[in-house]
């Protein structure tokens, strides 16, 4: 005789319990970090930045299901590019090395006001098991509506820099229309700044310029003005004892030194990671003379660029981009830089010094300073060897 069939019996498995953390789930959350950021350009925002700081290091520590991982601050660290943001970048470290489980932020801004950096560091987060909470916006990123809120504010945060970055441009250029100056330089040979920020004369220096200048028109050489200057123990603006012909070079180019400032000599061409290109001619410049005292007159400085146009001439070359390099080394003239497209030259740093190293150098760089190009130089060894990986990988696709 067949047994009745059992009753099946539902038996309901309570959900697990989830502590609620002023709407953070605190589950496993131990290690917890916060970051903060803010310019530094007024007081009060000095104060903000202190602030931050000051709230989240309460925040965490009051909380009992949580363990104080670490405060990163990023401090005067403005605009869109997380590349230059130290503490942010250790941030990220961290956290793909296990310390963090959540992180802290005030808002969307606060992390990152460009949309691919925001969703590209908070997916590997993500993947990572590691949270970041958004307090002004309420987003969780572990939350699975999380990243489309993101996107969306996201935009607004990076719109809201293209804005700036165009209103700021904007004010600019009327401040050079109405002859407002921008003079950036701290610091070069023949001038120091006063309280108030206005170029004055430093005359035990502003002889050395004039030294240049003369002996140039005299026939010298950068390399032969230079070698001068070293054996008259000369020290440089940063007080060194090495002179180069491309300082040379920047001096006698300067206008500056007749008394002159011109305004614009770089252009930014990305908002969002601020790269800054050389002036040819991309956007009005505007040439403020009689902005401060002189060290040369207008018209040995108008004499000295005519006489470097015209051995310029002589060496079969226009004016400021010479064609002919020299063939002395195997990747003369074949190294272009990626950022504004001049050649690379070679250089020896500590000539005279056992540790001495040979890097690549990007021209503009080296003749107009960081402002024009932030290239960076590139060891010897490490360019032969990838011109030698790149000729086997061509010839063997041959």
């Amino acid at each position: 005789m067949a047994q009745a069939a059992t009753a099946k019996k539902v038996v309901v498995v309570p959900i697990k319990t989830v502590d609620i953390v002023e709407g953070i789930q605190s589950i496993q959350k131990k290690k917890v970090a916060a970051y903060c950021r803010v310019s530094t350009d007024s007081e009060e925002q000095k104060e903000s930045y202190t602030n931050q700081v000051n709230h989240y290091t309460q925040y965490i520590q009051n909380n009992l299901e949580w363990e104080m991982a670490d405060i990163y601050a990023d401090e005067g660290i403005t605009g869109t590019s997380t590349k230059n943001r130290t503490h942010f970048n250790r941030m990220i470290q961290d956290a793909r090395n296990g310390k963090l489980d959540l992180i802290l932020v005030k808002s969307i801004s606060r992390f990152a006001r460009n949309t691919l950096d925001l969703l590209k560091y908070v997916r590997e987060l993500k993947s990572l098991g590691v949270a970041v909470f958004f307090e002004r916006e309420n987003i969780n990123t572990l939350d699975t509506t999380g990243e489309v809120l993101l996107t969306i504010l996201s935009s607004l945060a990076q719109d809201e820099s293209r804005n700036i970055s165009e209103n700021s441009r904007w004010g600019i250029l009327r401040g050079f229309q109405n002859g407002k100056v921008f003079c950036n330089t701290t610091r070069f040979l023949g001038y120091d700044k006063d309280e108030q920020g206005e170029l004055v004369i430093n005359e035990s220096e502003a002889e050395i310029v004039r030294r240049i200048y003369e002996e140039y028109l005299d026939g010298k050489s950068y390399q032969a003005i230079a070698r001068g200057l070293m054996r008259d123990h000369i020290k440089t603006v940063t007080g060194g004892d090495t002179w180069w012909d491309s300082s040379i070079t920047l001096i006698l180019t300067n206008e500056k030194y007749y008394g002159a400032l011109l305004q614009q000599k770089t252009v930014t061409v990305d908002f969002l990671t601020h790269k800054r290109i050389r002036n040819k001619g991309q956007e009005q410049q505007y040439l403020i003379e009689n902005n401060h005292e002189p060290i040369v007159s207008k018209e040995l400085f108008e004499a000295v660029q005519k006489e470097k146009e015209r051995r310029a001439k002589l060496k079969g070359s226009v004016m400021g981009e010479s064609k002919r390099y020299s063939s002395k080394y195997a990747l003369s003239s074949k190294v272009y830089c990626g950022c504004c497209g001049a050649i690379f030259k070679r250089r020896t740093w500590n000539s005279n010094n056992p540790s001495k190293k040979v890097v690549w150098q990007c021209k503009t760089y080296v003749n107009e300073g960081k402002a024009a190009c932030d290239a960076k130089s590139v060891d010897e060894q490490v360019l032969h060897s990838a011109f030698v990986r790149l000729f086997n990988r061509m010839y063997e696709n041959k």
